[in-house]
Order: C-alpha cells, then sequence, then structure tokens
C-alpha cells in the first residue's frame, strides 16, 4: 500500500511540475506575441505621425509658394501702375528710380519674411520629428519588458522535487497507517 501511494505523490508532483512548465511557456509566447503586436502598432502609428507632419509641412510650403507668386504679381502690377502713372505726368529719371527701388525694397523684405517663417516652419518640423522619434523610441522601450521564459533545467529540478516530495508523503501516511 505504502509504495502505490508514494508513485501516485510522486507521479502528481512531476505532473505538478510539468504543467506549471507548459503553462509558463504558453504564457512567455502569449507575452512575445503581444509585445510584437504592441510593437508594429507604434511603428505604424509613428509612422501616420511622420506622413501627418510631412504633410502638413508641404501645405504650409505650398501656401508659402502661393503667397509669394501673389506678391511678385501685385508687385509688377504696382510698378507698371507707377511707370505709367510716371509718364503721363510727365515725370522721369532719378525720383521714377526712387519710387521702382522703393517698390522693389518692400517686395525683397516681404519675400525675406516669408522665407524667414518657411524656414522657421521647417525648423519646427524636423524638431517635431525628432521629438516623435524620441516619444516612439520610448514606448518602443516600453513594450519590450523582459519575458520570463521558463528553463527546462528548473522545471525538471522542480519535477523532481514534487516527484521526491509526493514520495515523502506517501511514506509518511504509511507511516501513520501502521
Amino acid at each position: 500500500m505504502c509504495l502505490p501511494l508514494a508513485a501516485i505523490g510522486a507521479a502528481a508532483g512531476v505532473a505538478s511540475a510539468g504543467l506549471s512548465y507548459m503553462g509558463q511557456r504558453q504564457q512567455a509566447r502569449q507575452q512575445a506575441k503581444f509585445q510584437a503586436q504592441a510593437a508594429a502598432a507604434e511603428r505604424q502609428r509613428f509612422m501616420q505621425e511622420q506622413t501627418s507632419l510631412r504633410m502638413r509641412q508641404a501645405q504650409e510650403q505650398e501656401a508659402v509658394g502661393r503667397e509669394l507668386e501673389q506678391v511678385s504679381r501685385k508687385s509688377q502690377a504696382a510698378l507698371a501702375r507707377a511707370r505709367v502713372s510716371a509718364g503721363e505726368a510727365g515725370v522721369a529719371g532719378a525720383s521714377v528710380q526712387a519710387l521702382m527701388d522703393d517698390y522693389m525694397r518692400q517686395e525683397a523684405g516681404y519675400r525675406s519674411a516669408l522665407a524667414r517663417q518657411q524656414e522657421l516652419g521647417e525648423i519646427g518640423t524636423g524638431m517635431q520629428l525628432e521629438q516623435a522619434g524620441f516619444a516612439t523610441q520610448q514606448r518602443q522601450i516600453g513594450l519590450s519588458q523582459p519575458i520570463d521564459r521558463p528553463n527546462i533545467l528548473t522545471a525538471g529540478l522542480g519535477a523532481l522535487q514534487g516527484g521526491l516530495s509526493g514520495y515523502r508523503t506517501g511514506l509518511e501516511i504509511k507511516r501513520m497507517q501502521s
């Protein structure tokens, strides 16, 4: 009677350790799968954020281009009107040239301001892209937590310990029955 009880206890201890190992293994696989999915989702989110920032930058550049084109057209029209007016008034020479130079200076100042605005916008977009890269890197680090993978040697030792514990329990039961 003692040997069968001890064998059953030993088998239960071994089975328990084996089931624990398989459960830990399955949990480690699930965690790795979750981390891979979360990392892929974060990469996709980052790519969408980059695309959004680049699209906004392109729209701003296009708007500045249109504005520069309008400035150029308005400046040319103003210069033409000034020449015609000066010609009709019989004014010529240095005063007309001074007026033309003033229009050109104003246009150059406005173009310079728009160019600086565009430059600052590009710097801002670059900084936003850099910040987004840092943020996604931090998120990826947060997602990549160590996975506690079961060790077959530890599981084997656990099974041996469980088997011996079950065997000892069986022997104790026999001793108490005698």
